[in-house]
């Protein structure tokens, strides 16, 4: 698969950063030398995607054309939310205040099926790992698309543009079921992201869903960690907020949204009381609220946000955090 990836279309279009930034930001930030965006079009020779073309959409930084320097790399899926979300400003704004490094930004839109492509995978047995919900099965083609992102997206981006092409300089970010699939991607494949940006995980998906406890006892990501081994040189920080919904299967008073993420990084109980692992199990070093310092290997940044909800809004009010947090500036 990675020699037969080919570049189905490239269009280029340079254009200056928007002049206003989002809520919670500084406003009136300026840049002497603009945001490039490059958009391509890239088309996997595959019957699982032909002939749909992932269109992607990168952000090269500030002076990026007229110098020779390697920089780190953030991927995210849902690349179609980034107006939503306010990327251009957010970046535009931590330039200018010299508060992250850096940064090349390829950012995937979703194909139409983002139910199918955004879920987990099993990178050892080379196949989807299926979930269920009320909307229909997660996952189908998640290992087909961890294998494009893996084998023809990322080498294609290191091939094209100077990049820093280790681990510890490449990050993956998504949001809900990108999220999901953010996460899959650096649990199964450590030795190409080095960091995770996981805000509002979609870890509710189970196997089972006969009943809650059957949900509580199949949910996928938590039986992945659960049954480890720690990527020990992994970085992961997650946001969730607590607003995001009112279900609560197990009756413990708390959102299943903030007790999933929280069991997954905690441990949790089985419904026949047996103990699961979490992250802290498998060794991570969990720092919960805005983490002071850049991310270390092995490190868990949580971030439970009071009263936000599932929305852009509020991924748009974390994405500085993280930045800052995933491309401290040098020194």
């Amino acid at each position: 698969m990675r020699s037969t990836c080919r570049l189905f279309a490239v269009a280029l279009c340079l254009l200056l950063i928007s002049p206003h930034t989002r809520a919670g930001e500084a406003r009136g930030a300026a840049l002497a030398t603009p945001i490039t965006i490059v958009t391509d079009t890239l088309q996997l020779p595959s019957p699982a995607f032909a002939p749909q073309a992932f269109h992607i959409t990168l952000y090269l930084p500030p002076g990026y054309a007229n110098s020779s320097t390697r920089y780190p790399v953030l991927y995210a899926n849902d690349g179609q939310d980034m107006p939503a979300v306010g990327l251009q400003a957010t970046l535009a704004n931590l330039y200018a205040r010299h508060a992250i490094a850096p940064v090349i930004v390829v950012a995937v839109d979703a194909l139409p099926d983002r139910l199918a492509l955004y879920g987990l995978f099993d990178r050892a047995r080379r196949r989807s790992v299926v979930g269920g919900s009320r909307f229909g099965a997660i996952g189908a083609q998640a290992q087909t698309y961890a294998q494009w992102f893996v084998d023809t997206l990322v080498p294609t981006i290191d091939a094209r543009y100077r990049t820093r092409p280790t681990a510890a300089d490449r990050a993956v970010l998504g949001w809900s079921l990108g999220a999901l699939s953010a996460f899959g991607l650096g649990w199964n494949d450590p030795d190409v992201f080095g960091t995770v940006g996981a805000f509002s995980p979609s870890f509710w998906v189970a196997g089972e869903r006969i009943s809650a406890a059957a949900v509580q006892h199949s949910r996928l990501a938590l039986r992945m960690v659960d049954r480890g081994p720690a990527r020990p040189t992994l970085r992961l920080w997650f946001s969730i907020g607590t607003g995001e919904e009112t279900s609560d299967r197990d009756g413990d008073g708390v959102i299943d949204a903030v007790d999933d993420l929280r069991d997954l990084v905690d441990g949790w109980r089985d419904i026949d009381g047996t103990p699961r692992r979490g992250l802290r199990q498998l060794g991570y070093r969990v720092v919960e609220g805005d983490p002071a310092h850049p991310p270390q290997a092995g490190q868990v940044a949580l971030d439970v946000v009071p009263g936000a909800h599932h929305e852009q809004k509020a991924w748009a009010a974390v994405l500085p955090d993280f930045l800052r947090w995933a491309f401290p500036p040098p020194g």
